[in-house]
């Protein structure tokens, strides 16, 4: 928000173009105290983006929290549609869906943030004509969005933020000439207006892989359109690679702290029947309760020092 609040400030309100602001929200936060905090420090007249209303220049419109903001016709869509690269509001599919809509028109810009959302929509808005701007990395207080955009698209702008609202009213005065649309980007959107696929819709514009969908577990498609390697399922999930390496990485994780559970409560089971237990039979027990608290320490190793960790368990094996 202070980054946010910081570029608004420097925008007139007489600026002849609608600006849509996607902020990451907790599912149970409210927006209306952001938006009052917007009004306060710029001349545009801030509200929180509500199902087809209107978009008019001069105007800011703030994705509601857990909510996907789309735009159609000239109007605004307001979505609980699938999360994307993990998120709900996603940069992404704002993107998107203004590229799709207004092609040249747009200028989408990404500022200081964590993680992977944006990039995907930043060579989106490209494929369609328009402009990308993204803030300087050295100037952003958590730069790791603006790298990641910066290394898979072609960026127009890279300036510091006390920059970008001039640049924005240099870029909005202009008119750029039409540019095509690419088909599988209006099926995409027309996807998300939806808000469900179906696996024929994605067929058609990407590759089926061995892979899952780590939100809901579904076959993934491989989409390979544009600069930016994508994957996503036919109920609307969409990741970009680095994205979806992340979720299975989280997930791996998961099923080890699992595992490891299970292998405890073998490994009391065994204690109780080893003890209950006599002559060879015990002693078999016994076997089985050195066996599986060795699996038990290496993977606890594993979990708590990551793969350093079980690399050294096994070089102490080997010696």
């Amino acid at each position: 928000m202070p980054a946010l609040t910081q570029l608004v400030a420097q925008l007139p309100a007489a600026l002849p173009a609608a600006v849509l602001v996607v902020q990451h929200l907790s599912p149970d936060s409210s927006g209306e105290h952001l938006v009052t905090r917007l009004s306060q420090h710029t001349r545009l007249r801030c509200h929180l983006a509500a199902h087809h209303d209107l978009i008019e220049a001069g105007h800011l419109y703030l994705a509601p929290a857990d909510r996907h903001l789309l735009v159609h016709d000239g109007r605004m869509l307001v979505t609980k549609g699938p999360r994307e690269n993990n998120f709900r509001p996603a940069v992404d599919a704002l993107f998107r869906a203004a590229a799709v809509n207004y092609g040249t028109a747009v200028i989408g810009v990404i500022l200081t943030g964590m993680l992977h959302d944006g990039t995907a929509g930043l060579d989106f808005i490209k494929r369609c004509g328009g402009q990308a701007v993204v803030q300087d990395p050295h100037d952003a207080e958590f730069p790791s969005m603006p790298y990641t955009a910066l290394r898979s698209v072609e960026v127009d702008y890279v300036v510091p933020l006390s920059h970008i609202g001039a640049l924005l009213q240099e870029l909005t005065s202009q008119a750029p000439p039409p540019k095509p649309i690419p088909d599988d980007l209006k099926a995409e959107a027309v996807i998300a207006e939806r808000v469900v696929g179906s696996t024929e819709d994605i067929d058609k514009i990407g590759e089926q892989v061995p892979l899952t969908c780590p939100d809901c577990g579904g076959a993934l498609w491989k989409l390979e359109h544009g600069n930016v390697l994508r994957f996503r399922c036919h109920t609307g999930h969409s990741f970009t690679a680095d994205a979806l390496f992340e979720s299975s990485k989280h997930a791996l994780e998961e099923t080890l702290w699992v595992a490891l559970r299970m292998m405890e409560e073998r490994k009391n089971l065994l204690t109780s029947m080893a003890v209950r237990g006599e002559g060879q039979w015990s002693v078999q027990q016994e076997e089985r309760l050195d066996e599986i608290k060795n699996h038990i320490n290496r993977l606890r190793e594993f979990l708590l020092n990551g793969t350093t960790g079980a690399t050294r368990a096994s070089e102490q094996e080997q010696a």
